[in-house]
């Protein structure tokens, strides 16, 4: 049995670029950051920093070009790719992960987002408790239809 299988943790290095294929399918790619930390031999604190370019398509890469921007964080799963081309008669290589699955990070605070009023929905932090009607008679667990 073979395994390619990818699951990082990072932040935005830039914001996404969000095209279109020739068939029309939306295609986004993004780069992201990922830390390393740990303590040499003498006892030192080292770090490394590694950047990994993501792609991702459909609805998927249409809600990451439009909630997320340089610096936020993610978590991406997805499985790694390597594309070749060659330009001015030299071969290039890149390998990239194709995300499967994407999730949102935690907002930074005072951080009021990247949403567009104009656009459909509205962000969940931006929606005040005095702002949602709860019922206010009791709720019968029996007249739940699942």
């Amino acid at each position: 049995m073979y395994l390619n299988k990818v699951t990082i943790i990072g932040n935005l290095t830039r914001d996404p670029e969000l095209k279109a294929t020739p068939s029309g399918m939306q295609v986004v790619n993004l780069g992201v950051a990922t830390n390393r930390v740990w303590r040499d031999k003498e006892g030192n604190k080292q770090e490394a920093v590694e950047y990994h370019n993501i792609v991702a398509f459909g609805r998927q890469a249409e809600n990451i070009a439009q909630f997320l921007r340089k610096g936020n964080s993610l978590l991406v799963e997805g499985r790694l790719q390597t594309r070749s081309w060659e330009a001015d008669g030299v071969k290039k290589y890149k390998t990239e992960i194709v995300a499967e699955n994407v999730q949102f990070g935690p907002r930074k605070e005072g951080d009021s987002g990247n949403f567009d009023r104009n656009k459909k929905g509205d962000s969940p932090a931006e929606i005040k408790n005095d702002e949602i009607e709860y019922p206010t008679e009791e709720i019968n667990p029996e007249d739940i239809p699942f």
